[in-house]
């Protein structure tokens, strides 16, 4: 008797792919999309406050210079309108997909479920 190999795992057994996709392909790209929103805040956070604490050292490194204070006033103002920004954004997307679309739910653990149209 041969033994047959899968694409995920090897002839002892069967490992399941590891990842957002996993079981129902519709609550995968639900998870896929939820994963990418959370990816999305969490680098435009980083962002945002490596840009507000480099706007914060130019200002202490400036020496009274009201020129290059004036330059780190302006990064931390970019850095805060950058965050409303992103805010914004998300807030004008959940009132869309979720109020209007109906694409977006709340789950009962406090996450957001997307319900992808399918035909049926």
């Amino acid at each position: 008797m041969q033994p047959t190999i899968n694409p995920f795992g090897g002839i002892i057994g069967t490992i399941t792919p590891v990842g957002p996709i996993t079981g129902d392909p519709i609550q995968g790209v639900s998870r896929l999309i939820t994963f990418g929103i959370r990816m999305f805040l969490l680098v435009a956070g980083l962002t945002v406050l490596f840009y507000l604490l480099w706007g914060a050292l130019d200002w202490i490194t400036a020496g009274g210079d009201s020129e290059k204070i004036s330059k780190a006033q302006h990064k931390m103002t970019n850095a805060v309108i950058g965050i409303v920004l992103v805010v914004a954004v998300l807030s004008i997307f959940g009132y869309l997909a979720g109020d209007i679309l109906g694409i977006m739910k709340r789950s009962p653990q406090g996450g957001w479920v997307f319900v992808v149209p399918t035909f049926k």
